[in-house]
């Protein structure tokens, strides 16, 4: 029976039992997708990522992610999560990832773990009744994904109680095709979020890089400063530096939001595949 190499890692924590869960599972070579949506079914985190060796000399690793129900663009925690694995098995001071629709991503170690560079996802203000309905909100800001991820949508309101205390209709929710981040002024930190996306089998994500790639931005300009600090308050919790480096900021050609955060190892071995 062959095996494939595995790890489960929290990521966005200091600790076990804490961020966001992540599987990572290093590939010889890519299998067939129905294969890699099993695992994704089988390991039923938010995400498992897998990764292959980049033959074509862009990265170190070719990087995709799937939900237990979907593929999807982008997923921040199980990049931080892959770059773990690989720096700690690899060694090295970064690990850069071709990926099929965000570009290419870096992991580099930091002095309070990994920092992860993600392309920033601008928004811009737009009416969500019917997000606002399933959440439970009468009235809030809304902000959608000015790129080709538009489904990414911010609400913010007042204050970190009003994000605590969301209960949202996950049914309702789940019918539109959306991540929707709800954010407000934190009292710990500068900046709380929760993030619920049950359209693609997750109901509340525990800590999420990609909603931070379009808080970074938004959150970056209103505050006045590129560098603040972020609580996403699900019941796991998890804690990200957030940092906006321009195109000329000497991160490379290109603007980035860069998130910080640890990742613990919590489980390795082999998963099994049917012959």
């Amino acid at each position: 029976m062959p095996t494939i190499p595995y790890w489960h890692v929290d990521a966005f924590a200091a600790r076990p039992f804490a961020g966001n869960q992540a599987a990572v599972m290093v590939l010889d070579d890519w299998l067939p997708d129905a294969t890699l949506q099993a695992i994704g079914e089988e390991n039923n985190f938010a995400e498992t990522a897998f990764v292959v060796r980049d033959a074509t000399g862009v990265a170190d690793w070719e990087l995709r992610w799937f939900t237990p129900t979907h593929e999807v663009a982008l997923c921040g925690h199980a990049t931080l999560a892959s770059g773990h694995v690989l720096l700690t098995r690899d060694g090295g001071e970064r690990v850069r990832f071709r990926t099929r629709r965000s570009g290419v991503l870096e992991v580099r170690g930091a002095p309070a773990g990994y920092e992860l560079a993600l392309p920033p996802n601008p928004v811009a203000p737009s009416s969500e009744p019917a997000v606002l309905a399933a959440l439970g909100v009468a009235e809030a800001a809304c902000f959608r994904s000015l790129s080709g991820n538009r489904d990414t949508l911010i609400v913010l309101l007042a204050d970190e109680a009003a994000v605590r205390a969301l209960d949202p209709d996950l049914r309702a929710l789940g019918a539109i095709e959306v991540m929707a981040i709800c954010t407000a002024p934190g009292a710990r930190t500068d900046v709380v979020s929760r993030v619920f996306a049950p359209a693609w089998g997750v109901d509340e994500d525990s800590v999420t890089g990609s909603a931070h790639a379009a808080l970074t931005p938004f959150w970056a300009d209103r505050l006045g400063r590129p560098t603040f600090t972020a609580h996403q308050a699900s019941r796991r919790g998890g804690d990200l530096t957030c940092r906006l480096a321009d195109a000329d900021g000497g991160e490379g050609d290109a603007a980035r939001v860069w998130l910080g955060g640890a990742c613990v190892t919590v489980v390795e071995g082999r998963f099994r595949l049917p012959d």
